[in-house]
């Protein structure tokens, strides 16, 4: 017999439950006078993993879903921290897929990343892929010192379309929030339910796209920056950048599918992060 299950006030009846997957990790990245990170503290449970490739430059931790997507049920958490001085990059080893989820579950990713003082910190998942019918509430809080450095990118994909995917069922929520020294520094949220392709197809929504990315960049350079990434994009480009606050820059890209969308962001993430994209991005 199915159950009520309550999503946002709303009643469906759900099948029997599956057996779910839940994962945590944390890590944090401490000074290294030669490498600019090492390991600090770390925790791993469940099926969220992470592994460090070897490279120079900052730590790089790469998060490794080993459930292999995320469905209705699902539970994921991470925390991400580089310590006063310290540089840390965290990554995913592939895509993310959000698959088909049973009516009324949802699949939960929340992600805290931390930046002490004189901090680096560069948040760059690969992109995260919503199948038809999926249901993910995604939440990420960043909480930075005062002079702390922070990119952050969140790129999705709204179906496959080489697949002939179209998305005329499913549930997104999505909220992104920056702190500096306890003040909110920037707020983004989205939500999209039902004919999520229906809805990306209007000219003030995403005019057809069906790849999105934000990207977020808090450094003293943010103007010049700006500044370059808006010189480089492509005239024909559905993207922007911003100034938010003298050393906040906000970018938004939308491409017609996922290999457009990175056309578009590689370059100004390499550019961004000092051309330390990890490789990964590149594979």
């Amino acid at each position: 017999m199915g159950t009520d299950i309550t999503i946002d006030g709303k009643i469906g009846a759900a099948r029997a439950k599956q057996p779910r997957a839940e994962g945590a990790a944390r890590v944090s990245a401490r000074p290294c006078p030669r490498t600019g990170g090492r390991i600090g503290a770390l925790r791993m449970s469940g099926a969220l993993k992470l592994l460090f490739p070897r490279g120079t430059g900052a730590l790089q931790a790469m998060s490794v879903n080993s459930a292999g997507g995320i469905t209705g049920g699902d539970r994921f958490r991470l925390e991400a921290e580089a310590e006063a001085g310290a540089a840390l990059s965290v990554t995913t080893q592939a895509a993310e897929r959000a698959y088909r989820a049973q009516p009324g579950e949802v699949g939960e990713v929340s992600v805290r990343l931390k930046a002490g003082a004189g901090a680096s910190l560069h948040w760059l998942p690969q992109e995260t892929i919503l199948f038809q019918a999926c249901a993910l509430r995604r939440r990420l809080r960043a909480e930075l010192a005062g002079d702390a450095r922070l990119l952050l990118c969140e790129p999705v994909v709204f179906g496959r379309t080489a697949m002939g995917e179209r998305l005329s069922e499913g549930w997104f929520s999505d909220r992104v929030e920056i702190f500096r020294e306890g003040e909110r520094l920037f707020a983004d949220a989205t939500r999209l339910e039902g004919d999520i392709t229906a809805q990306l197809a209007g000219p003030a929504t995403g005019a057809g796209a069906k790849a999105m990315a934000l990207v977020v960049y808090v450094a003293p350079d943010a103007e010049h920056q700006r500044d370059a990434l808006r010189a480089a994009l492509p005239e024909e480009a559905l993207a922007g950048a911003s100034l938010i606050a003298q050393d906040v820059m906000v970018a938004r890209f939308l491409a017609p599918d996922g290999f457009g969308l990175r056309r578009l962001l590689m370059p100004a993430l390499d550019r961004l992060s000092g051309n330390t994209l990890p490789r990964s991005w590149r594979l």
